[in-house]
């Protein structure tokens, strides 16, 4: 519920700093303030210092430059190193004058050397210790988080209309080479499809003309079989073989005539 209510008031106040940045009159720039281009002997701090590696008089990777220290006028007066360790892990951070760091600009790259830093320097020094605690996980991204929200209040509606402004014309063309590919689609299947039809009609009455006759042959045929066999049944003998476990009845027979009798014997 919350986070929907929070969405809602983000959205509510993106729409407002649009519409007051669409009706607001361009802003003036102030002078001497913002500078356009990186002028001549100047340099970037990540192109020049941060994440760059540091090399001794032998030329051995002996560090990255992790950190600037800036005086209370923010001028650079030096640099957090992270010495030692394997990946990250283990890793001692010393801090070095900036006038310490012999910097070499050969070309566009850069090579940064610290000659007194030997192994046995490097172990003998103290861990650089810092007076102000550094910012926690959550308040570096509590921080992001308004810095999103900050920035593409102001942007979000500047790249919209950039983009409806560039992609306004395009769409029209899409839109109108799509209306161009359906009418020519359209006008060159007719023709196929009433073609199609009209062979799909005189196939459908070819295969009706030739299966006519023999579908009436067959018809024929049936009725023939049908009558000779009703035909053969009422024909059948009504008698059939005797029923199982009826003895067979002997045909009838005449009893035969009685021998005449024999004269009696004379006494």
């Amino acid at each position: 519920m919350r986070r929907g209510v929070a969405s809602l008031a983000a959205a509510v106040t993106a729409l407002a700093l649009w519409s007051a940045a669409a009706t607001a009159d361009p802003a003036a720039i102030p002078a001497n303030i913002f500078l356009s281009t990186q002028g001549g002997g100047q340099y970037l701090a990540r192109d020049l210092l941060l994440g760059n590696q540091v090399y001794n008089a032998d030329g051995k990777i002996i560090g990255d430059i992790e950190d600037l220290i800036l005086n209370s006028n923010n001028q650079i007066e030096g640099v957090v190193m992270g010495t030692g360790g394997f990946a990250g892990f283990g890793e001692k951070r010393v801090a070095v004058v900036l006038s310490a760091l012999q910097i070499k600009n050969d070309n566009g790259k850069i090579t940064i050397t610290l000659p007194q830093a030997t192994k046995e320097v490097l172990d003998a020094l103290e861990p650089f210790q810092r007076t102000t605690p550094p910012k926690s996980l959550i308040d570096r991204a509590i921080a992001k988080a308004q810095e999103l929200s900050d920035k593409g209040s102001v942007t979000a509606k500047d790249a919209y209309d950039k983009a409806k402004e560039e992609a306004g014309p395009a769409l029209e063309k899409a839109k109108e080479q799509a209306k161009e590919t359906y009418e020519q689609v359209k006008k060159e299947a007719g023709p196929a499809l009433e073609k199609a039809k009209e062979q799909a009609k005189e196939t459908y009455e070819e295969i009706r003309k030739e299966a006519g006759p023999a579908l009436e042959k067959a018809k024929e045929q049936a009725k023939e079989a049908y009558d000779n066999a009703r035909k053969s049944v009422e024909t059948m003998p009504e008698t059939g073989p005797a029923a199982q476990g009826t003895p067979p009845v002997p045909p009838e027979s005449k009893p035969s005539s009685p021998p005449e009798s024999a004269p009696a014997p004379k006494p």
